[in-house]
């Protein structure tokens, strides 16, 4: 992923997609922000949808012409628990090809797997693949085996929710002096800093 912030992303759809697994305590991160999305008003050309575990099926979906998609899911990059990052997975800094051996575990498989999948899928099929990915990420306390958020993971839902709704163009009932996450490679900011990204 890359560190840059991301760019002005093309018009067109939109797929917000919520990515985990609830079995697994903070790793249903993604489902959880998603499942909140829904509650809200969305632009039209947005769809919201639960991936869950369904990796293969996400690749799938994500080559039904989707100019943009936004995964949100748990992303382990050692910041305090409940941090949000936004990466850009589409930047050309991080054109070097991914692993063509990526395992494929429907249970199992994580936005770089889907991603390593979505290039086999869409050169197999020669389906356009999306122009822009991005990842809303949220730094887990516990993945262990259990239903449940820790508490600062589902404190960050919320912030999750705005930064997604900011991201889509969305109106929110949401601070309008807040702001987001710069996009980063390292460690997260919390909600307390200065943040930077751009509609898509």
């Amino acid at each position: 992923m890359s560190s840059a912030a991301p760019a002005t992303p093309p018009p067109g759809r939109t797929l917000v997609a919520g990515v985990g697994n609830i079995f697994l305590g903070d790793d249903g991160f993604g489902v959880e922000a998603v499942r909140a999305l829904g509650a809200h008003a969305l632009p039209e050309g947005v769809e919201l949808v639960d991936a869950g575990v369904r990796g293969v099926h996400l690749a799938y979906r994500m080559l039904d012409g989707y100019a943009t998609v936004l995964l949100v899911d748990a992303a382990a990059r050692g910041g305090e628990p409940g941090s949000l990052y936004l990466l850009d997975a589409t930047d050309p800094a991080d054109a070097a090809p991914r692993p063509g051996n990526t395992p494929i575990d429907a249970h199992h498989m994580t936005p770089d797997a889907v991603l390593a999948l979505l290039d086999t899928l869409s050169a197999g099929t020669g389906a356009r693949r999306p122009e822009r990915v991005l990842v809303v990420g949220c730094e887990p306390a516990d993945t262990a085996e259990g239903i449940g958020l820790s508490a600062p993971v589902a404190a960050a839902v919320d912030e999750a929710v705005r930064l997604v709704l900011r991201l889509v163009g969305a109106d929110s009932d949401a601070d309008p002096d807040a702001s987001e996450p710069a996009a980063t490679a390292g460690p997260a900011t919390t909600a307390t800093t200065e943040r930077n990204t751009t509609p898509c």
